[in-house]
């Protein structure tokens, strides 16, 4: 079975120091694949993706700030639990066995129970069970299940906790998306007019604007026929809290962001033309390119510009400057309001859905891969040179080709992204990212 549908979203929630993030890493291990010239995207690491036997799931850490006065933790681990509830499939309520349990785990748990979702109760810093086991079985009385014990720091117990967490996946829901209208997910800063467009094509106020930031309820998906074809959009609006925290406010618009780009399967990345492309933009275009989205950055209020001859080429320019790691990316420039090029932002998306799932022939691949190689030479080092054997592609959405190679090592990322460049230069793939794999094999005389 395909699991790449939908990949389920785990939450995790859980007091100050309980030991979210070292849970977290550990379950990350090493393989977290930021792209390295992604501005800040990860300074805290909000997200990562773990696989346990034979499921991908996305970890989400939806701690923030830590406050300092016990009243304020409370109100704030509520507000991380409605943010789990809202967009995990299963959540991770995570405790500390050294602290025992303390009142505000139980009204988190009372918060939990309600929502009805699924629940792994985990406690950590569990190094001995035996020492430890009446102080486990106390989290019992919480009344979310089976307490789980772990200790995150000696990557002690996950086995059972990751197989309790995938027992909860919806199998059917993962497995069931026979849907296969393409998915589009509208994304990026509050108040860049995303639900404007939506109410713009189609033609009813589906969706209740108004001016105030946070005001859209919840992430809502709207089935807009379009030229005869149908499509579903995933709008992010959803920040409904005005928030006291900057960063905070940040934090839950990209938990958001997460669960609606997993979702779909192309990006559009709005843009506010009176403000520009900013470092927030990058931030959540960053989320559609790890996940191998493809990716549209739509300027919407592009009627409300003066404009000269060279607007649109300045302004193209920053973007692409903005967004250097996404070359890729498609620009449109729209206006929800008067409903200008929204005729071309639907071209794009239909030219956007058949290039994520270009196949390309192992032949043809192998004649554009050794045209560039005698263009220009690998690199190499220490007098050994590489070599690339073979080129074939094994995937879509994105399309992913894997290289096998004589040294890994010498298979440096510039070199990688000219033959990417070269495969682009060929067939075009414009709006979806590519993906490499590379491979070693020994010397093949």
């Amino acid at each position: 079975m395909d699991k790449s549908s939908k990949k389920p979203i785990v939450a995790v929630v859980g007091r100050p120091n309980v030991g979210k993030s070292t849970l977290f890493n550990a379950l990350a291990g090493e393989k977290i694949s930021i792209v390295k010239d992604t501005p800040g995207i990860t300074r805290d690491r909000i997200y990562a993706d773990v696989s346990w036997l034979n499921w991908n799931f996305t970890l989400i850490d939806t701690g923030g700030i830590e406050p300092d006065s016990k009243d304020l933790i409370l109100s704030q681990m509520r507000e991380q639990a409605q943010i789990a509830i809202d967009t995990a499939d299963v959540i991770l309520f995570l405790v500390d066995v050294k602290q025992g349990l303390v009142d505000t785990d139980a009204k988190v748990a009372d918060m939990l129970r309600r929502s009805q979702k699924p629940v792994v109760l985990v406690v950590n810093k569990v190094d001995s069970f035996a020492k430890y086991e009446a102080d486990v079985y106390e989290f019992y009385n919480l009344g979310i299940g089976e307490p789980h014990a772990v200790s995150a720091a000696n990557k002690l117990g996950f086995g059972e906790m990751l197989d309790n967490v995938t027992e909860l996946f919806d199998k059917d829901a993962v497995g069931a998306e026979e849907d296969d209208r393409p998915r589009i997910a509208l994304v990026g800063k509050p108040n860049v007019g995303k639900s404007s467009i939506i109410n713009k094509i189609t033609g009813e106020n589906r969706v209740i604007v108004s001016e105030i930031a946070g005001t859209t309820r919840d992430a809502v998906d709207t089935e807009i026929k379009y030229n005869g074809k149908e499509y579903i959009f995933i709008d992010t609006a959803g920040l409904r809290r005005k928030n006291k925290i900057k960063e905070e406010l940040e934090r839950f618009m990209i938990i958001r962001t997460i669960s609606a780009v997993e979702r779909a399967d192309v990006v559009i990345l709005m843009i506010d033309a009176t403000e520009g492309v900013t470092e927030q933009d990058a931030k959540i275009a960053g989320i559609a390119h790890d996940r191998g989205k493809g990716i549209i950055v739509a300027v919407n209020k592009w009627d409300a510009v003066e404009k000269d001859d060279k607007t649109i080429y300045r302004f193209t320019e920053k973007i692409r400057n903005t967004l250097s790691f996404m070359t890729y990316a498609e620009i449109v420039f729209i206006s929800a309001v008067t409903g200008q090029r929204i005729g071309k932002l639907f071209e794009t998306i239909d030219m956007v859905i058949e290039n994520q799932s270009l196949r390309i022939s192992t032949g043809v691949v192998n004649e554009i891969v050794t045209e560039a190689v005698a263009l220009q030479q690998p690199p190499s080092d220490k007098g050994k040179r590489l070599k690339i054997f073979y080129t074939t592609q094994v995937g879509v959405k994105p399309p992913t080709f894997v290289v096998f190679v004589n040294d890994k090592e010498l298979m440096h990322f510039s070199y990688t992204r000219y033959l990417e460049n070269k495969i682009r230069e060929a067939f075009g793939f414009k709006g979806t990212p590519l993906k490499f794999i590379i491979r070693e094999r020994k010397d093949e005389k």
